[in-house]
């Protein structure tokens, strides 16, 4: 069962955008909560509304948080 849409780790670009993946990360909320190099997990995504990174990054995403590395049991 999937718990959020996608998990990847947070990375920084040329521009100063953070981003995991092909989505634009909100960069007041790296910065406060998160570092490059975290694992996280998105649960929501929005168009993103600049006209500047949304060539490049077309989903933007405001509600992430830390990856729960927790691994299923397989029986």
């Amino acid at each position: 069962m999937a718990k959020g849409i996608h998990t990847g780790i947070i990375e920084l670009d040329e521009n100063g955008n953070y981003f995991c993946d092909s989505y634009l990360l909100d960069y007041q909320m790296v910065t406060k909560s998160f570092k490059v190099g975290d694992k996280i997990t998105i649960k929501t995504v929005i168009v993103n509304p600049s006209d500047k990174s949304f060539p490049i990054y077309e989903k933007k995403s405001r509600n992430f948080a830390i990856a729960n590395d927790k691994q299923d049991k397989e029986y």
